[in-house]
């Protein structure tokens, strides 16, 4: 008899086959057992007395903590980008502000995000600042830049939403009166009327008094008048009066509303509808 008792094999989280430690020698001698053969993780036929007998799983190979790393960086970036595409198609978007129509709200070169679910989901609101698609050439043509070899970087900055879009030209305007209002300028202290009732426009840039230019619209069906903060630098609707669609901007044309500026870091502001100013219009 030995002096001491076999040692017990090593057991592995992993070997399902060791739950109730090692199996009895007639079991294992049976050929009539359960399924004819012995457990490969308990040992060897009825030898189980020799201490050497005993079959160790064999261990796991070590996985490179380099490549464990790199893939852990690619899924985090996969998901962000999928999650940032998900986010431009639906829910939000970036744009930059190249003019200075919008001051004192916005400033040239401002980044902001727009909420695409106005229009759509939820209705426009007078007061809101909108981001729209230039499709009646407000603007002039943009001269197309010669392909360069790291065009892919923006075309994929673009894709995923972290970038501004630069296949089409677009406007950033305030919404001043909605399909059927009646806009008209000016009252006898220069300011604007909606539906018969003047506005106090707090957001408008106080660095430059606007000129009043003298105007009677009633906004057409499916569209908006839409007008810049900084009046006195702002081609909007004033200007285009004249043009097939007389001012007004198809609301399928609005891509989106500006809640939020983003960068300069500096500039970070949330970008509220100015309610009081418009909560006393009535409806047309």
């Amino acid at each position: 008899m030995p002096d001491k008792a076999p040692g017990t094999p090593e057991r592995y989280d992993d070997d399902a086959r060791l739950s109730d430690g090692t199996a009895s020698t007639d079991e294992a001698a049976e050929p009539g057992g359960a399924d004819g053969a012995v457990s490969a993780g308990n040992g060897a036929g009825s030898n189980s007395g020799d201490p050497d007998s005993g079959a160790h799983a064999p261990e796991k190979p070590r996985k490179n903590p380099a490549l464990v790393w790199a893939k852990e960086i690619v899924t985090v970036v996969a998901i962000a980008l999928v999650l940032s595409f998900l986010l431009k198609t639906f829910l939000f978007r970036a744009f930059y502000i190249p003019s200075e129509s919008m001051e004192k709200t916005l400033d040239v070169y401002d980044r902001i995000f727009i909420n695409l679910l106005v229009p759509g989901p939820f209705d426009l609101s007078r007061g809101d600042v909108v981001v729209f698609k230039d499709t009646q050439a407000w603007l002039p043509p943009v001269a197309q830049k010669p392909a360069g070899p790291m065009d892919w970087v923006g075309d994929t900055l673009e894709f995923v939403g972290l970038a501004p879009d630069a296949s089409e030209q677009h406007l950033v305007k305030r919404v001043i009166g909605l399909p059927g209002d009646h806009v008209s300028c000016c009252d006898a202290e220069g300011r604007i009327s909606v539906n018969g009732v003047a506005l106090d426009e707090t957001y408008i840039n106080p660095a430059e008094a606007p000129t009043p230019e003298a105007f009677d619209v009633v906004v057409p069906e499916g569209k908006v008048w839409v007008m810049g903060d900084n009046r006195q630098n702002s081609q909007d609707s004033r200007y285009h009066l004249g043009d097939p669609g007389g001012g007004s901007v198809p609301v399928d044309n609005v891509v989106g509303v500006a809640f939020v500026t983003v960068w300069p870091a500096d500039r970070f502001t949330l970008l509220r509808n100015p309610g009081a100013t418009f909560e006393s219009v009535p409806e047309p």
